[in-house]
């Protein structure tokens, strides 16, 4: 059976670093509040000139590399984003120009922190119909535009980066296993992204989008009812890892790693206590770059890849939960 296989993997970080001491001279917080809360010590926040689509490119550049591939091998991209630099042209249009990858067709996909989990699904689609494919895949957001920085509920939460897979076609029993996804539009409000006086982030950057570049009364930002999120994620998460589990006839204990959206150490702690999972057998890198949300995924593949926590054969559980509600679980043999 073709199945996607990962071939490469890449990410980019912000160099600038905001600590909870950082965040403790702009707005009423403590590092000890955030530490207990979030699990979060740290994040990283793009300086000027450090946009979405910059990002994207500079963790596809690292993919390819690994991967041994050149732009121009690429026949699909993929950016899974709510935090584009502009509605029109996609980010994926952008990333396609920087890299050069002109015979690539590109698109968006917003699924909030699910996005790379359900473009990884779409990926599945493309591949298994032509398995010559070469598809690149990526997490991306440049969330300090998108927070009000005096709202110490959300900015002490998120985080900018950009996380890269190159996929192609296999037969060898490796790959994308299975998918589940899910979606509930009846609890947007719960997370959303609303209009809201702007508040410049710390490093200076803000939103390129054109329509309000030049405003000073209003810009999109996340809006959140913490403890209702909580609550939804971690039973949302473990259902549609039980029922991705009991379809394809496999247990939590056969699991090597789980990769997890890296939302707040106690939603990933309840996660893996309800699932029955050592808390060791899950990555967890939500203390150093904060909520990346759709960059997150992909980003934690590539540390532990690169980190050696991957050897072939083992099997990769993926679960993410984001705005939307949108939420899904997937299973990868590496």
């Amino acid at each position: 059976m073709i199945r996607p296989v990962i071939i490469g993997t890449g990410s980019y970080l912000p160099e600038r670093v905001l600590t909870n001491a950082d965040l403790e001279k702009m707005v009423e917080t403590s590092d000890e509040w955030i530490t207990t809360r979030t699990g979060i010590k740290q994040r990283r926040i793009a300086g000027p000139g450090e946009r979405t689509a910059r990002m994207a490119a500079a963790a596809a550049k690292n993919a390819l590399a690994m991967a041994g591939l050149t732009p121009d091998r690429l026949d699909l991209i993929i950016v899974a984003t709510i935090s584009a630099d502009m509605t029109m042209p996609s980010c994926a249009c952008l990333v396609q120009q920087e890299l050069g990858a002109q015979n690539a067709v590109a698109f968006d996909l917003n699924a909030a922190c699910s996005g790379f989990v359900f473009s990884l699904d779409v990926a599945d689609k493309y591949i298994r119909q032509n398995p010559q494919l070469k598809v690149l895949v990526i997490g991306a957001e440049m969330l300090s535009g998108r927070v009000d920085w005096q709202d110490r509920n959300t900015c002490v939460l998120f985080g900018d980066g950009a996380g890269a897979c190159v996929l192609t076609g296999s037969d060898q029993g490796d790959g994308l296993l299975a998918s589940r996804l899910f979606a509930d539009g009846r609890l947007w409000e719960l997370l959303h992204l609303a209009n809201a006086p702007r508040r410049q982030c710390p490093s200076g950057a803000a939103a390129v989008e054109p329509a309000t570049l030049n405003r000073d009364d209003a810009l999109p930002c996340i809006k959140m009812v913490g403890r209702d999120v909580f609550k939804y994620a971690v039973k949302a998460m473990e259902t549609a890892v039980l029922d991705l589990l009991a379809r394809e006839q496999l247990t939590i204990a056969e699991i090597s790693l789980l990769i997890p959206h890296q939302a707040n150490i106690r939603i990933l702690k309840s996660l893996c206590e309800r699932l029955g999972l050592p808390l060791e057998k899950a990555y967890i890198n939500v203390d150093k770059y904060g909520n990346t949300s759709a960059a997150s995924v992909p980003i934690a593949i590539d540390e532990a890849s690169r980190q050696g926590r991957l050897a072939k054969g083992d099997l990769l559980l993926f679960c993410v939960f984001g705005g939307g509600f949108t939420w899904g679980a997937a299973l990868m043999r590496w």
